[in-house]
C-alpha cells in the first residue's frame, strides 16, 4: 500500500547534502550529552518529584525514578542503534520512514510535534513563575495581568520563548555554548540540594518507604490510572502500585535524551558521538534524581511536601532560605534549557517531514549564513510563545508522556524490522540482545502507557485523529515518495 512506501535510509542520506536542506555539523559527543542533560534536568526534578511523592508514591518516589530510568534505558539502546546507522534529523520519525513506511513515520512525527510544542509552551510558564517569584523576593512586583498566577498575557513566558528562538535561529553552536553555562549551573544547584539536604535528612520521614494503598481524589474519575480501570480494579495511590503509577508520571523528567537523536544531522562523528550522548546524559540524570528524590522525601514528611517548589520549599521548611533562593536561580537557569532544546528538537522533526514534502517544502529551507531551518524555527517559535502566552500552567505532562512512551514503542519494534530488512547496514552501535531488549522496551513502555490516566488517553487519540486528517488531506497526496521511485 502507497500509505507504507518507506523511504531508505541510503534515500534520506543523500537528502540530508541537497545545498538547501543542508544543516551544518558543529556539534561533538560533549555537546550532545550537555544538550540532553539540558533538557532532561528540569520540570521533572523541580516540580515533579513533590507532586508524586505526595499524591501517588510517598518516599518509594526515588523507586519510580529508577523504574522509569529502566524503561528509559532500554528505549535508549534503540535509539543509540538507529542514530548510528541513520544520522538524519527527524529521531524516531524519520526512524520509522526506513522500517514501517510513510503513515507510520507520519504519525510519529505529528505525535513528537505535540509533544515537544506544549511541553516547550508549559515550561515557559514554569519559567515565568519562578522569574516572577524571584524579582518579588528583591522587591519588584510584575502587574498581575502580565505575570503571576493568572495574568491575561503571560509576557515574560513570550519573551523567553523568543529570545531562545533567536539564539536557535543564530546557530546551533551558539545554543550549545548557552546550553553548556546554564547546565553547569543547574546541574551545582541540584548538586547543593543533595549535600546540604543530608544534613537535615530525618529517618522518621521515610517510614513507612511504600505507604498503604489508598483511594484519594488524584485517582477518581478520568484521573484513575486506565489499567485499574480497564481490569475493574478500584482506583488507588501508594503501595506497589502507586511506585508503577508514579513511574508513568516521572516518566515526564526523562524526556530529553530522544531530543538528542533529533541532531544527528548536525553532530560531527554521528556514528560514535550519538550512542554516547544518548547513554551518558540518561546514567547522569537517574543519578542525579534518585539522589535528589531520597534527600527531599527525607527532608520533610512526604503529605507536607510542596507540589509547585518541593526543594525550595523543603529548605524553606528547615529554615534554610538562602538555599531556597540558590534552588530558585537553578530551576530559572533548568527550565531554560528545556524550554531551548525542545523547540530544537521540535524544529529538526518538522524539518524532516517538510523535507519530505509531507508539510510545506518551502519551510524546510536553511539558513544561507546560520546553517539553521529558520523558517521552521521562527515560525514554530511564534506559536509556541503566543502558545505560553495564553496557555495556564496545566497538567500536561501526562499528555507528553504518553505521545513520548508512543514514539519509543516504535522505535523498539523498528530496531527488530530494520536488522531484518537491512542486516548490511552499517552500525557503530548495536543494541545487545536483539530481540529481547527491544520486546521488553516495548512491553515497559505499553504497561507504563496504561497507568496513564482515562483522560490522556482521550486527548491523545483525538490529537491523532487530527493527524490522520492533515495526512490524508496534504501530505499523502505532496509527499515526495509520490513522485520520485523508491531506493
Amino acid at each position: 500500500m502507497a500509505v507504507f512506501r518507506v523511504k531508505s535510509v541510503e534515500q534520506s542520506i543523500r537528502d540530508t547534502e541537497a545545498p538547501e536542506h543542508r544543516l551544518r555539523k558543529d556539534l561533538s559527543a560533549l555537546d550532545l550529552t550537555v544538550f540532553g542533560v539540558g533538557v532532561i534536568v528540569g520540570t521533572g526534578i523541580f516540580v515533579l518529584t513533590g507532586r508524586v511523592a505526595k499524591e501517588t508514591a510517598g518516599p518509594a518516589v526515588a523507586l519510580s525514578f529508577v523504574v522509569a530510568a529502566v524503561v528509559c534505558g532500554l528505549a535508549a539502546l534503540c535509539y543509540a542503534e538507529f542514530a548510528s546507522a541513520v544520522p538524519v534529523a527527524g529521531s524516531a520519525y524519520t526512524f520509522s520512514f526506513a522500517t514501517l513506511g510513510e503513515f507510520p513515520a507520519w504519525i510519529i512525527g505529528w505525535d513528537l510535534i505535540l509533544e515537544m510544542m506544549l511541553g516547550a509552551a508549559v515550561v515557559a510558564v514554569g519559567w515565568s513563575g519562578y522569574l516572577t517569584s524571584l524579582l518579588e523576593s528583591l522587591g519588584l512586583r510584575l502587574p498581575a495581568a502580565l505575570a503571576g498566577e493568572d495574568p491575561v498575557f503571560n509576557l515574560p513566558a513570550a519573551l523567553v520563548v523568543l529570545a531562545l528562538t533567536a539564539v536557535l535561529v543564530a546557530g546551533v553552536k551558539l545554543s550549545s555554548r548557552l546550553n553548556l553555562v546554564v547546565v553547569a549551573i543547574k546541574v551545582t544547584v541540584i548538586l547543593l540540594v543533595i549535600v546540604a539536604g543530608l544534613f537535615f535528612v530525618e529517618a522518621a520521614n521515610y517510614t513507612p518507604f511504600i505507604p498503604p494503598p489508598a483511594s484519594t481524589p488524584a485517582v477518581e474519575g478520568l484521573s484513575a490510572p486506565l489499567i485499574q480501570v480497564v481490569f475493574g480494579i478500584t482506583p488507588v495511590a501508594f503501595g506497589v502500585v502507586g511506585v508503577f503509577s508514579a513511574a508513568a508520571i516521572v516518566f515526564f523528567a526523562y524526556i530529553g535524551f530522544d531530543v538528542v537523536a533529533t541532531a544527528a544531522e548536525e553532530t560531527r562523528d554521528p556514528q560514535r558521538d550519538l550512542p554516547i550522548g544518548i547513554i551518558a546524559s540518561l546514567g547522569i540524570c537517574t543519578a542525579l534524581y534518585v539522589a535528589v528524590s531520597v534527600v527531599v522525601v527525607g527532608m520533610q514528611p512526604y503529605r507536607e511536601l510542596s507540589e509547585a517548589a518541593p526543594l525550595a520549599d523543603a529548605f524553606k521548611a528547615v529554615g534554610q532560605t538562602w538555599a531556597a533562593s540558590l534552588i530558585s536561580i537553578g530551576a530559572l537557569a533548568g527550565l531554560t534549557t528545556v524550554v531551548m532544546i525542545l523547540m530544537l528538537g521540535q524544529s529538526r522533526v518538522m524539518f524532516a517531514m517538510c523535507r519530505d514534502n509531507l508539510l510545506p517544502r518551502g519551510l524546510a529551507r536553511v539558513h544561507p549564513r546560520y546553517g539553521t531551518p529558520y523558517r521552521i524555527t521562527i515560525l514554530l517559535g511564534v506559536i509556541v510563545a503566543v502558545l505560553a502566552g495564553l496557555v495556564p500552567l496545566a497538567e500536561i505532562a501526562e499528555l507528553v508522556n504518553i505521545g513520548t512512551l508512543f514514539a519509543f514503542v516504535v522505535v523498539s519494534l523498528a530496531v527488530v524490522i530494520l536488522r531484518r530488512t537491512r542486516p548490511d547496514l552499517p552500525r557503530s552501535f548495536r543494541t545487545p540482545l536483539v530481540p529481547l531488549v527491544p520486546i521488553l522496551s516495548v512491553l515497559s513502555c505499553v504497561y507504563l502507557m496504561l497507568n496513564l490516566p482515562v483522560e490522556t488517553w482521550i486527548r491523545f487519540l483525538a490529537w491523532m485523529v487530527l493527524g490522520v486528517l492533515l495526512y490524508f488531506s496534504y501530505g499523502y497526496h505532496h509527499s515526495v515518495l509520490a513522485r520520485r521511485p523508491r531506493g
